[in-house]
């Protein structure tokens, strides 16, 4: 009896909604009907998202891939011989050797597309643990002094060194304390926190305990954006997994030590990916912002101290304890340190998620690795953080992809999210959704967001019908000063950032024409 070939097919959303099952399903038919044997694997994506369905196969020379696969190709594969790695149109040869996916610096993705993403297994046996187990070992203040030497910092909006918001909460007295992974991933071009806990949860639930050693909680809270609802799955699965296996509990892998996850969905609110709005909802209350001091580190969740991280920012952790502070900070560049995904969106020919150090430049990653836009039209801008990030004319897009290369442009990198745009592009109309979005997201708290917002779209309409073009700019640049100076949080202080850059950048497009 001949011995199954083993077939890879991501289980992840963008492949899923790219026809993934549907490949699955007629791979599995057409091998009943030719007689030969085939073991599906349900892996993550690699996030070639340009290349999904992305379909491997296991060969005595490695996985090689094909993609992107259709339903219609299926049968065409077979009579090439895919399963033995045959020559096919649609063949991308070594799956770790397609250039798009070799040139990356993978250390928070190295497993994701690579393993079966519910397997602990799996997980360990691709150097999951390692750094938990060396965390172990390790007294609460080392474990904080390894994520400090590695210039960690936040890979959200705010960009703050990890090790500081640790030592923090470790050294704030309290009888209970809280890990909170902030998983509401709003931003606009942005999937890596999905694509993660989709491909890797594992990495997730270990980064989670880690944080929690350091600082002494045991309890962790996820919370979840209400749109993703295979990461809702995935990770629900993975933690029951997890507890079964002794990672999670009142004795984490024999130590002794307690630590639990807990999972929350969102309700769609946009202002929760703000740290305290969303404390707020995770107490049962409205997603409003709270005013600073006290910080989260010392009185956060349910009064609390609490460590306030997103995915990514916690996903980087094991690789610290396990190949310690140096070898993460040797990547990047500046007080950039280490990695970052960079997840490329919009009208671009090579979409999809690409870990490379800080450092690179813009125009590497939108033009070289993106390959430039999915029309063929010429590139006119790049927004990068989300809908409040600048938008980045195409002339400008030599600056470097790091912290404060873009706070000194004017713009912010956030949570790496990258949304081109080609010539075609309405930029006056993007300038005014920058408005729109505020005015629809705001919490209500503060009135300059509230009521700035509101008042914005009305001066933007009026500077491009033309009325009274040159008192409105005035009026637009006072309003902006206000909200960017006045509001209570980033909602409202970042909102002027885009509609800024287009009245630098494309002045002539907020008139009327």
């Amino acid at each position: 009896m001949s011995t199954a070939v083993r077939v890879f097919i991501p289980r992840e959303t963008t492949a899923l909604s790219l026809g993934a099952d549907e490949v699955a399903g007629a791979i599995m038919r057409e091998a009943e009907a030719r007689g030969s044997a085939v073991d599906i694997v349900r892996n993550g994506s690699r996030g070639a998202a340009w290349l999904e369905p992305l379909v491997e196969v296991e060969t005595p020379d490695g996985r090689i891939a094909y993609g992107p696969v259709t339903t219609g190709e299926v049968p065409a594969l077979f009579d090439a011989g895919f399963l033995a790695g045959g020559a096919h149109a649609l063949r991308q040869g070594a799956a770790d050797a397609i250039p798009w996916l070799a040139g990356q610096t993978r250390l928070t993705f190295a497993r994701a597309g690579v393993t079966d993403p519910l397997s602990l297994a799996d997980y360990e046996a691709h150097g999951g643990l390692a750094g938990l187990r060396t965390a172990l070992e390790m007294a609460p203040a080392a474990i904080v002094a390894a994520v400090t030497e590695s210039g960690l910092r936040g890979r959200g909006g705010a960009a703050f060194p990890t090790g500081i918001k640790w030592k923090t909460v470790l050294e704030t007295e309290a009888a209970r304390k809280y890990v909170v992974c902030n998983a509401d991933e709003g931003d606009s071009g942005t999937f890596a926190d999905r694509m993660l806990i989709e491909c890797d949860p594992w990495l997730l639930i270990e980064g989670m305990v880690i944080a929690g050693l350091a600082v002494g909680a045991e309890e962790g809270v996820v919370f979840l954006r209400s749109e993703y609802p295979l990461a809702r799955m995935i990770f629900t699965e993975a933690l029951g997994r997890a507890r079964e296996a002794g990672l999670l509990g009142a004795d984490v892998l024999g130590s002794g030590r307690a630590f639990d996850i807990r999972l929350c969905l969102g309700a769609g609110a946009y202002i929760c990916g703000e740290e305290t709005s969303m404390l707020e909802s995770l107490e049962g209350k409205r997603g409003e912002v709270r005013a600073k001091p006290p910080l989260p580190a010392v009185s956060g969740l349910f009064g609390c101290p609490s460590v306030i991280n997103n995915v990514l920012t916690l996903a980087a952790v094991p690789f610290i304890l396990a190949e310690g502070a140096e070898a993460y900070r040797d990547h990047g560049s500046g007080r950039s340190r280490g990695t970052t995904a960079f997840q490329l969106a919009g009208n671009i020919r090579r979409g999809g998620l690409y870990e490379a150090p800080f450092g690179l430049s813009l125009r590497t990653l939108v033009e070289e690795i993106g390959g430039g836009t999915a029309s063929g039209r010429p590139l006119k801008a790049v927004q990068v953080g989300g809908p409040l990030g600048a938008y980045i004319p195409a002339a400008k897009l030599d600056i470097p992809l790091d912290y404060e290369a873009f706070a000194e442009a004017g713009a912010m990198l956030g949570h790496g999210g990258i949304v081109v745009f080609d010539d075609s592009a309405d930029m006056g109309a993007q300038a005014r959704y920058a408005m729109e979005f505020c005015a629809h997201e705001s919490c209500g708290k503060c009135t300059p967001c509230r009521i700035g917002a509101v008042r914005g779209m009305e001066v933007l309409d009026r500077l491009r019908a033309g009325a009274e073009p040159e008192k409105n700019w005035r009026l637009l640049e006072d309003l902006l000063e206000v909200m960017e100076e006045g509001s209570l949080c980033a909602m409202g202080g970042l909102t002027p950032q885009p509609v800024k850059s287009v009245m630098t950048h494309f002045a002539g497009e907020l008139r009327a024409k």
